[in-house]
């Protein structure tokens, strides 16, 4: 499998959740390499239209290849979905699919810094073309605030321990590589998990720092859903319980008639439910995806209705 090749996960569930019609608009916000929008413009007629996003300059750069008056594809974050609609004139959709979470690509890409499989600069942005990169941030932070990011997005137990050992060692030389990053964790972190690289949580909460992928997910998910055309509906593909989380939680607010704390015997919150979740149980990719693509194991997807 080439660096840059894509298996998009929970594929034919993700365009059946969906419930496409021929004249439907649909945004898939996080394009990747095109598995799901190529799915979704077969499934689509001639009066149909494709509204893809994406926050990495290389997806875009793939998205060329795709050929489709009824395709549009912009370099933007998913948090910038009602805004992208707004430049393009739609005022409602009939369906957003977001696939959160690192693409191959993105992994298999030495010079992206994502894996501890390379030994490679430690960038780990998504956007290239902006932000901080995860060796500036551990050069400036406070080893309180490392700690804090490798605990919170890592769920790292022993998040003090290598904050301090990082801040100690960037003192020494600085810390600009993923292998010399793996290799630091490494002394700290003696146990984990079989099969799990002792930086495995480290990189993936730095990963998740740099991106802000957490505040993005949050942004995005009341904005897609005030864009849907009522009987319109949400698919979200997760990863990892910290995504899954949010989802569920914003999900269950949304399809919730009364937001009252129990202890209130009366309803007086006002709130309307915006939402029908359709999925009461988790989609999970099949053993037979799985075995084809390992990556696609820990994906779960969650799908409501617009009311």
């Amino acid at each position: 499998m080439s660096a840059d090749t894509h298996v998009s996960v929970l594929l034919a569930e993700s365009v059946a959740a969906l419930a496409i019609q021929p004249a439907g608009i649909l945004v898939d916000a996080t394009f990747g390499r095109g598995g799901h929008s190529r799915a979704i413009l077969a499934a689509l007629g001639p009066q149909g239209r494709l509204i893809a996003l994406d926050r990495d300059p290389a997806a875009i750069a793939a998205g060329a290849s795709i050929s489709d008056p009824r395709f549009t594809l912009v370099h933007a974050p998913f948090s910038e979905l009602g805004a992208v609609l707004d430049r393009l004139g739609v005022a409602q959709v009939d369906g957003v699919l977001l696939d959160i979470g690192v693409s191959s690509p993105q992994l298999n890409t030495p010079e992206r810094g994502m894996s501890f499989r390379f030994d490679a600069p430690l960038d780990m942005r998504m956007d290239t073309t902006q932000g901080e990169t995860a060796a500036e941030f551990l050069a400036r932070a406070s080893q309180s605030e490392i700690e804090r990011v490798i605990r919170d997005y890592g769920e790292e137990r022993f998040a003090h321990a290598i904050a301090k050992a990082l801040v100690a060692a960037r003192g020494e030389h600085g810390i600009s590589g993923t292998g010399q990053l793996a290799t630091l964790v490494a002394q700290v972190v003696r146990t984990r998990e079989p099969g799990q690289h002792p930086a495995t949580r480290t990189f993936q909460a730095l990963r998740i720092h740099v991106n802000r992928e957490l505040e993005e997910l949050s942004l995005a998910l009341p904005r897609a859903v005030s864009r849907l055309a009522p009987g319109g509906r949400l698919a979200v593909i997760s990863f990892h319980s910290l995504e899954d989380g949010m989802v569920k939680a914003f999900l269950r607010k949304e399809s919730s008639a009364c937001l009252c704390p129990p202890r209130v015997p009366q309803c007086i919150c006002g709130h309307s439910p915006s939402l029908k979740i359709i999925t009461k149980e988790l989609i999970y990719p099949t053993e037979e995806e799985i075995m084809l693509n390992p990556r696609s194991r820990s994906a779960k997807m969650r799908v409501a209705q617009k009311l």
